[in-house]
């Protein structure tokens, strides 16, 4: 999905700056499934203000540059709207960890261990924070939560039978590849 519809549905939730954009596909309610940085939102956010897809508004600052705010235009909100409407592109899935394990025949049967038992506090953890529904959550935010809860308990419960699996093809002793 291109950067710039993105944008256009950070801005459906109310203005934001270019920060605060960028803090939603970091740690907001964008950050579980797709990428965005400030090297590619700001150059959108222009875009899309020269298209009249967003208009920006500076406010001063003490001692700082002004701030630029961004809001979505009725223009905006069909573009967003037509995006929505074309195919989507399949699924990727990122994962240094499954990364690491395609390999675990080279490593120690301890370090395949560590990783499987990091991986599995981190689900854990993501489970717990995903648990409760924010009240400001939309039907589709809690829509996604609750998919977001059946992939990580799935993994979990995954991880914890069949974790053998992948520890018995390791080494018992370390391998320099």
């Amino acid at each position: 999905m291109q950067v710039t519809t993105l944008c256009l549905g950070a801005l459906v939730f109310g203005e934001a700056t270019g920060y605060e954009i960028n803090k939603m596909f970091e740690d907001g309610p964008f950050s579980h499934f797709l990428d965005a940085s400030y090297g590619s939102i700001y150059p959108a956010l222009t875009r899309l203000t020269d298209e009249g897809l967003v208009t920006c508004k500076a406010e001063p600052q003490e001692k700082r540059p002004d701030k630029k705010v961004y809001s979505l235009t009725e223009k905006g909100r069909r573009s967003l709207g037509e995006a929505l409407q074309q195919t989507l592109a399949p699924d990727k899935f990122r994962s240094e960890f499954l990364f690491a394990v395609l390999f675990a025949h080279l490593l120690p049967r301890s370090r395949v261990r560590t990783l499987v038992d990091q991986r599995l506090a981190a689900m854990k953890e993501k489970v717990e924070q995903m648990t409760d529904p924010d009240e400001d959550d939309t039907p589709g935010m809690d829509f996604a939560r609750q998919y977001g809860l059946a992939v990580y308990t799935a993994s979990i419960d995954f991880l914890e039978n069949n974790r053998h699996l992948i520890e018995e093809i390791a080494t018992e002793e370390e391998v320099h590849v």
